[in-house]
């Protein structure tokens, strides 16, 4: 892994992240946040972190691997080594991948977004996305002026995402605070 020349985390997206070692040669199991799966490896290059530490790395090898993907990382030849690297998050720049649609987000660029309903009521901010298979659920914690502080979790439907506003890190939805 080398230092030099690291972009800006802003200008980074997490693509994934190192789950375990896989065998004995280097290799680790790789866990893809992309759809399919296997387009994590059509993205890079590659910056780890582990522990708040990031690191450019460079895919030696990576293949399919029953129902998941196994990679190895140049330098990495050994099980110690590929221990290392469990529980790092991949990385790739912003502009490896597509461009989105006005009404497209990266999972990523909607964390930490306020949620208002229609009326003002603060809900809470993304704390997380999850997909479901039938649509994604927003997960809303608590933060400073929500109504109150229970988790929420929102369906990512029409009917109740009217707006997202990304200059205003703020998402507006059709839905009752009581609910």
């Amino acid at each position: 892994m080398t230092q030099a020349a690291l972009p800006s985390r802003d200008d980074l997206i997490q693509v994934g992240h190192v789950h375990t070692a896989y065998g004995i040669k280097g290799w680790v199991w790789v866990m893809s946040r992309t759809e399919p799966i296997a387009n994590i490896f059509s993205y890079g290059p590659w910056y780890l972190d582990r522990a708040g530490t990031l690191a450019k790395v460079v895919l030696a090898d990576h293949r399919a691997q029953g129902k998941g993907l196994v990679a190895q990382f140049a330098g990495c030849e050994d099980r110690n080594s590929a221990d290392l690297m469990i529980g790092a998050t991949i990385w790739v720049p912003k502009s490896a991948l597509q461009t989105l649609a006005a009404d497209e987000y990266f999972w990523s660029d909607l964390m930490g977004m306020r949620v208002i309903t229609e009326q003002g009521v603060l809900l809470g901010c993304v704390d997380d996305m999850m997909e479901t298979g039938a649509n994604d659920v927003i997960v809303l914690k608590a933060c400073d002026g929500s109504v109150d502080d229970q988790e929420r979790l929102l369906p990512w439907v029409d009917q109740v995402v009217l707006k997202v506003d990304r200059e205003a890190k703020c998402i507006t939805v059709d839905w009752d605070p009581e609910f």
